[in-house]
């Protein structure tokens, strides 16, 4: 579907401004915060971006929002605050939605909207008027089901704030069931100075990814400038696959079922490559597609059987046969590559219909027949008539092998493509013109290189509205989804079976593991299942537009329609609206609200100034001189002892983490860097107290329960935990008060302290998200090389760590550095198995 036709609809004084003038950008609006939370459950990922902007004008504006989200995704949501009222977005018919969208361009007002950027990213765009010296948040949700190929599944996050931002952040927690296999981060915000950025933690089933870079980190990677970042960070990921029968996930009357058997053997495969030599082809594509060529006739297996036709107005043979992948035949191959070059016209459908007869010419029994076509135009030779040509092909094919189209570039017609590939159980892939499109090529054929089974049927007695059950092919490294409601919601009653050829013979799958209603999942998500199961359905549904009539279209159209309104998802059939109250109303919510925040200390400036940038946007705090009287402190008094917490520790290469306790009420040094002057020290009591900051000769942090101060020189900034979101930023410190969370950054070094409640006692945790990687670090958190390996056969569970085997206990444990504190499972061990010193070492006198 032509997503570039989708529009977000917004009333009231939204406007859509096609760009902005980057000096008022970087001057009079500050982009304060920028998150970016992402959740993927079952492969099922909820992104949500939300980006606070603040005003600094005397005047009013128009702020601009844009962000960019996979192309594959639906938004679900989309919510503006200004000065404490709230806008929501409301998905309405495309019909419906279009008439207030032109009323109110009558009335000088437009709109904000989803466009094509790329290969894999849509650019969402608008903008609202926000009064002087205030602020408007923006928050988008997108949803989408990740898609494995090749053997991983792959989330794409897309990061432009248009200029540094102070309180930056990106959050991606992944939950799957079966255990996760690898886990990496690419794309161009991994690279340079970002890197050291990154945080990955991994437990079992759960992995974490942060990103926290500074406003400095932020102009120094492959894709950062003045105006800070503008890249992706890719994540890619596999599950365990223990059971070849697959994982079927049930919750709430929904099933998902993930069927990717790899222990079959590959079916050796006929492949025909029908390639467009025609004049628009000459240049670069034409050598790009040599290159692809070579590459891929290298990989063909020796057991595949491949031709090759090229054609422009006429159709050209390598030879009229399959031949088999001899060393010999593929040589001879590559010579007949290297000589295609570029003319005529462009005669698809007879390319194609011959390319069908060489297949069909020589059946063998037992392998998988494929045929691939790649084209840059539409016919304009021979049979140009398209609904012939199209009506030719599936009849000539009848269903007995896919076929696959490449369109190459932008001037080719897609859309034929796609619905050619559609009618005949392929897909249609473009090809984008680039300096990389051989490798493009190449990615296609390596999804496609090795089918396992062929004529896939899926059946689930107990089960009902299932997505698509009838697969004609299944290819290694892919993955086969089918999602459904259990009828009645009789668990007991439901039941899968998986029937496929293998190699000439059937295979049956049966007796699939479940996992019921997944106790973990936060309660956000809750309702994962039942999202996936409508975005997989309204996804196939409008596939299935291109190739359906009549009344039959029709229906299905009304049950996308249908679905795509009840879950709120912007699609083809639908647009979001948001309708803003008349100015009036606006107005009198712009006023600021006395006594809001009425646990926020007030606001004065102090008369002593620091160097650097000081952002005040959304910022309540106290600034006094040290001679003055500070706020005293709520008292405290001496927790009862509870269990001690553990202290968890990531280790390279391994999914099971190793935990540790520090059993005794210390105080401990935590981290400490002497060449940049950093310490951090802990008051710990089974749970942390008080933890301090000292950073060069004139910083000081000291954050306890109830108050954090900050000493910088002669001036003192205290915050309390209950104001509103505050940041303060002098010379290379930074520091971001969020709702139960501080974020500390002092030169280099990068914590996060959090305020935890449990059993009605109040405690703080630290939690490092970046740290020099030279090993200067000192302290009990800067352990970060641990290594071990577990030894088999003993009769207690014993690791291997330092040359030393150590006693260890599989347990779980509460993960305090994260706000959410997920219940993890790890291997705990002994304070000095970890450390290799005595914790005496770790203990000073004093904070």
């Amino acid at each position: 579907m032509d997503r570039a036709a989708l529009r977000l609809i917004l009333l009231g004084v939204f406007l859509i401004s096609a760009s902005s003038d980057p000096v008022k950008k970087e001057q009079n609006v500050d982009v304060y915060s920028f998150y970016i939370n992402s959740t993927v459950t079952s492969r099922y990922a909820t992104t949500v971006i939300t980006s606070r902007v603040a005003n600094t004008l005397n005047e009013s504006q128009e702020i601009q929002f844009e962000v960019k989200i996979p192309k594959n995704a639906f938004i679900s949501k989309f919510r503006m605050t200004i000065e404490g009222k709230t806008y929501d977005g409301v998905v309405k018919e495309k019909e419906e939605a279009q008439q207030q969208y032109s009323q109110a361009v009558s009335r000088g007002q437009s709109a904000g909207l989803i466009k094509s950027v790329g290969r894999t990213l849509e650019d969402f765009k608008t903008s609202v008027a926000v009064a002087a010296l205030s602020k408007v948040t923006f928050e988008l949700t997108y949803e989408e089901l990740l898609k494995r190929r090749l053997g991983k599944y792959e989330l794409l996050i897309n990061a432009q704030p248009m200029q540094p931002v102070a309180d930056f952040k990106i959050d991606v927690h992944i939950q799957e069931k079966p255990g996760i296999l690898f886990l990496e981060v690419k794309g161009d915000l991994s690279t340079g100075d970002l890197a050291n950025a990154i945080t990955t933690t991994r437990a079992d089933k759960d992995a974490w990814v942060t990103f926290y870079p500074t406003r400095s980190q932020q102009t120094k990677c492959k894709s950062c400038g003045e105006k800070g970042m503008n890249g992706d960070l890719l994540i890619t990921y596999d599950v365990e696959r223990k059971n070849p029968k697959g994982d079927v996930v049930v919750s709430k009357g929904y099933f998902v079922h993930y069927f990717a058997p790899s222990d079959v053997p590959r079916i050796p495969k006929n492949v025909v490559f029908i390639i467009d030599r025609s004049g628009s082809m000459q240049g670069r594509k034409i050598e790009q597609t040599r290159l692809a060529l070579l590459k891929i006739l290298s990989d063909l297996d020796e057991n595949d059987h491949f031709g090759l036709i090229t054609f422009d107005r006429e159709v050209s043979f390598w030879e009229h046969e399959l031949l088999k992948a001899t060393e010999t035949n593929l040589k001879n191959a590559k010579s007949f590559v290297k000589e295609i070059s570029d003319r005529g016209a462009t005669n698809i459908n007879a390319a194609v219909l011959a390319g069908v007869e060489m297949i069909n010419r020589h059946p063998r029994e037992g392998t998988a027949s494929i045929l691939i076509l790649l084209t840059d135009g539409d016919p304009t030779s021979g049979e140009t008539n398209i609904q012939k040509i199209m009506s030719n092909v599936k009849e000539a094919i009848g269903t007995k092998f896919p076929l696959y189209c490449l369109g190459f570039g932008n001037d080719v017609n897609f859309d034929f493509l796609t619905k050619m590939s559609l009618e005949n159980n392929g897909v249609a892939r473009r090809i984008y013109e680039d300096s990389d499109a051989d490798l493009q090529l190449q990615g296609f054929y390596d999804e496609v290189a090795v089918p396992l089974l062929t004529d896939i049927q899926l059946k689930y007695p107990g089960g009902t509205n299932l997505t698509k059950t009838s697969f004609g092919l299944y290819f290694n490294g892919s993955e086969i989804v089918v999602s459904g409601q259990i009828t009645d919601n009789s668990v007991e009653s439901f039941t899968t079976e998986v029937i496929a050829v293998s190699k000439g013979r059937n295979v049956t799958y049966q007796d699939t593991k479940m996992t019921k209603d997944p106790s973990d999942v936060p309660p956000e998500n809750e309702d994962f299942l039942q999202r996936l199961w409508a975005y997989l359905t309204v996804k196939q549904l409008l596939e299935r537009q291109v190739l359906l009539e009549g009344q039959e279209k029709e229906d299905e159209k009304k049950e996308a329609l249908k679905l795509s309104l009840k879950y709120q998802f912007v699609t083809p059939l639908t647009s979001m609206v948001v309708i803003k109250p008349q100015e009036g109303e606006v107005e009198v919510a712009d006023k600021p609200k006395e006594g809001e925040a009425p646990h926020s200390p007030p606001v004065m400036h102090s008369h002593h100034t620091t160097q650097g940038h000081s952002s005040n946007s959304g910022i309540q705090y106290m600034q006094t001189d040290v001679d003055q009287n500070p706020p005293k402190e709520i008292p405290t008094y001496p927790a009862p002892k509870v269990d001690s917490a553990y202290f968890l520790l990531p280790v390279d290469g391994q999914s099971k983490p190793l935990c540790f306790d520090v059993p005794c009420l210390y105080k401990l040094r935590l981290l400490e860097d002497s060449a940049s002057e950093f310490s951090m020290y802990g008051e710990y009591m089974w749970r942390f107290s008080k933890i301090a900051f000292r950073y060069k000769t004139d910083h000081r942090l000291t954050i306890t329960k109830n108050v954090i101060t900050y000493h910088h020189g002669q001036n003192q900034v205290e915050f309390l935990w209950s104001q509103e979101p505050t940041q303060h930023i002098s010379e290379d410190v930074s520091l971001i008060l969020r709702n139960n969370e501080i974020d500390v950054t002092m030169g280099n070094i990068r914590v996060v302290i959090f305020l935890h409640k449990e059993n009605g006692l109040l405690f703080l945790w630290p939690a490092v998200q970046q740290q020099p990687k030279d090993g200067s670090l000192t302290g009990i958190l800067a352990k970060t090389d641990a290594t071990y390996e577990e030894i088999q056969g003993s009769q207690t569970p014993t690791l291997k760590i330092n040359d030393q085997e150590v006693n260890a206990s599989w347990v779980d444990v509460t993960d305090y550095r994260r706000s959410s504190k997920p219940v993890i499972k790890c291997w705990l061990v002994s304070f000095y198995a970890v450390m290799q010193r005595d914790i005496s070492d770790f203990i000073i006198a004093k904070l």
